[in-house]
């Protein structure tokens, strides 16, 4: 009788300060793609840290940003919660981000990715961490480029040397009349516009980013990318595409160039396979721009944390391994680099055994000055619609086409962003 009661309190004990130590952490992401990979991970955290339990969730970013807003809006945000680049100027405003500064001033900082850190700095704090970047890049079509005679880019190129051999692997094969091949491809979205301003060290944005005001470096580069298709004629109309997806027009083979996001080497490894080889280069510098002030075009996926969690230290903690030391290269494969410096650098994330061989390129890329364009309402002013939105998008989609000039598409995108973000 006298055992039993005993191993009854014992028992009794153990489930009681067990209950007392266990700590659950709330966990919610975007991508539904990835969350067999973060439960991976996560196990490894929940064994490595007995006691603790991550309850995470994931849903596509059309639902994620949605509910995560309800969240914040009834004061139950998750402990932790992915952020977006393009987001968090708003989420700190709304004060609805914890300071991470006083944690990440305790790391190594040379073991990260600055740039991809930049982001987040806002004010004398730091607002979320990050996980992954991408970047805009210069694809080129190997195969093209050796049957036209021509070395492929490199981290040297200029606008002139762009010109000379978009000019030269223009082709009209079948000498039907018809351009074939065009040397490059480009309209008006953002990843297609914006390295090149920067890498001319121009500015779309008023330094409190509260206003859009392009200098003239800017203008300069928005004129020398529409002028490849109605002044050289080396870049194909947007109108001419019309009905093929722009991810497609590259391995197509209907172009030997195309700039858009690092994000996008996943799809032209099974696109392109089989038909020709291809790298990635940093875009060329503009002529109005040196080292010091030609920047790259990057941003990242990051992980932020909760003003009003219980956890924050554990919360930090779960933050380090998933965004570090619990991460594999096989969690970032493609064009997705892994903020932690290890990872990037290593062989397996490299997989030079992949088309494109040289994927140090985007490493060259973070470990250089970059930058972004984000604000508040930036999907707006951007305009993914046609341009009688108004946005930067759909107002140089009608310069490509030839139907409006450059300076008429600025002062109506310049006209309407402002409008968008003042109120």
């Amino acid at each position: 009788m006298f055992q039993r009661i005993v191993i009854t309190f014992s028992f009794l004990f153990f489930v009681v300060f067990q209950s007392a130590s266990a700590q659950t952490l709330r966990y919610m992401m975007w991508d539904p793609s990835q969350l067999e990979i973060e439960k991976a991970t996560i196990a490894k955290f929940e064994s490595s840290n007995p006691g603790v339990n991550i309850e995470v969730s994931a849903m596509p970013p059309k639902e994620y940003w949605p509910r995560i807003s309800a969240l914040a809006a009834s004061g139950d945000l998750p402990d932790v919660f992915a952020m977006s680049s393009g987001y968090i100027q708003s989420w700190h405003a709304d004060g609805q981000l914890r300071n991470l500064k006083a944690y990440a001033d305790k790391l190594d900082m040379s073991k990260w990715f600055s740039g991809a850190m930049d982001v987040a700095r806002l004010g004398n704090g730091l607002y979320a961490f990050p996980q992954n970047w991408v970047a805009p890049v210069l694809f080129f079509n190997k195969d093209a480029f050796d049957a036209a005679g021509i070395m492929y880019p490199n981290s040297n190129w200029t606008w002139s040397d762009f010109l000379t051999a978009t000019v030269a692997l223009t082709k009209d094969k079948d000498n039907d009349g018809r351009i074939d091949q065009y040397g490059f491809w480009a309209y008006g979205r953002y990843a297609h516009i914006e390295p090149w301003v920067f890498r001319n060290g121009g500015k779309l944005l008023t330094t409190n980013r509260t206003s859009i005001a392009p200098d003239f470096r800017a203008i300069e580069a928005m004129k020398f990318l529409t002028d490849l298709a109605n002044l050289h004629q080396v870049a194909a109309k947007p109108q001419d595409m019309e009905g093929i997806r722009s991810k497609d027009v590259f391995p197509m083979g209907m172009t030997a160039m195309w700039v858009d996001g690092s994000w996008n080497i996943a799809h032209l490894r099974k696109a392109a396979k089989g038909k020709f080889r291809w790298g990635i280069s940093q875009i060329p510098m503009g002529p109005n721009a040196k080292p010091a002030t030609a920047k790259g075009y990057a941003w990242a996926d990051m992980l932020a944390v909760s003003p009003n969690t219980k956890n924050t230290d554990l919360a930090w903690k779960f933050i380090m391994y998933m965004t570090g030391s619990g991460r594999k290269a096989k969690d970032f494969l493609g064009g997705k680099v892994p903020a932690y410096r290890p990872i990037a650098e290593s062989d397996a994330w490299l997989e030079r055994d992949l088309q494109p061989s040289n994927k140090e390129v985007l490493l060259e890329i973070g470990s250089g000055t970059t930058t972004t364009s984000f604000t508040p309402k930036w999907s707006k002013w951007r305009g993914y619609a046609a341009s009688k939105s108004g946005g930067m998008n759909g107002e140089l989609d009608e310069v490509f086409n030839g139907r409006q000039s450059l300076r008429k598409a600025i002062d109506n995108f310049v006209e309407y962003g402002n409008k968008v973000l003042s109120k």
